[in-house]
């Protein structure tokens, strides 16, 4: 089976290679033919981009559903708002207001040991603010942010902390008129390290709470229930 599993991550990631930060979601999956579903905040805090395109931002809200196609395989898919703020070197930050966004994407556990889990995924999101007008120039843009990361965790009786890492990718893709341009992350820092928490608040319901370092700074926060 664990061949297998190895077998499918690496098709999957062969599959995206063009496209390489999200949310990890955690460790905790939902058993074959079973679903979770929740409302999710993502603040992605400051990510800086290549060469000399300064950094972006960006603040989300998503509702959540994930769904276990087998109690080892996860789908996770989302649908919500979200913004941009893209501040160039050496000049004012733009700011894109909230419209739509979404995001998918697929968690794998590679090992379950009563208390002990270990979790591979993968995970993007895309945000669509509205348009604005510059100096009488019209500037679109979308957010992509894509990672796959590895998550070990050890269920207390209360809590069931997580830590992991991850390799991630930013991308800003900005319209000036028609005029597109693609400027990715900075790719020297795209290792980052997780940290989360599941909190349970009843025998269906846990809050789950994760920060994200080094490749960029994030904080991540969902109310969740299980069916």
């Amino acid at each position: 089976m664990i061949k297998f599993i190895l077998s499918l991550v690496l098709t999957l990631f062969l599959a995206i290679s063009s496209a390489f930060s999200a949310p990890c979601y955690g460790t905790k999956m939902p058993q074959a033919n079973q679903y979770f579903s929740g409302f999710q905040t993502h603040l992605l805090l400051e990510r800086d981009l290549e060469a000399e395109y300064g950094s972006l931002r960006s603040a989300q809200n998503f509702l959540g559903f994930s769904y276990g196609f087998f109690d080892w395989l996860t789908i996770d898919l989302k649908i919500g708002v979200g913004n941009l703020k893209q501040h160039p070197v050496d000049s004012d930050e733009v700011d894109y207001n909230s419209s739509f966004a979404g995001g998918y994407g697929v968690r794998f556990k590679l090992y379950d040991n009563q208390k002990k889990r270990l979790v591979f995924g993968f995970h993007h999101i895309s945000v669509h603010p509205y348009s604005i007008d510059l100096d009488g120039i019209e500037n679109r843009s979308i957010l992509d942010d894509w990672q796959v990361s590895m998550l070990a965790s050890y269920s207390f009786s209360k809590v069931t902390p997580y830590l992991g890492t991850k390799w991630s990718r930013v991308d800003y893709i900005h319209w000036v008129d028609d005029q597109r341009k693609r400027r990715m992350s900075d790719l020297t820092k795209g290792v980052g390290l997780v940290l989360g928490l599941d909190i349970p608040l009843s025998d269906r319901t846990w809050l789950n709470l994760e920060g994200q370092l080094f490749d960029g700074k994030a904080l991540a926060s969902s109310l969740n229930i299980s069916f």
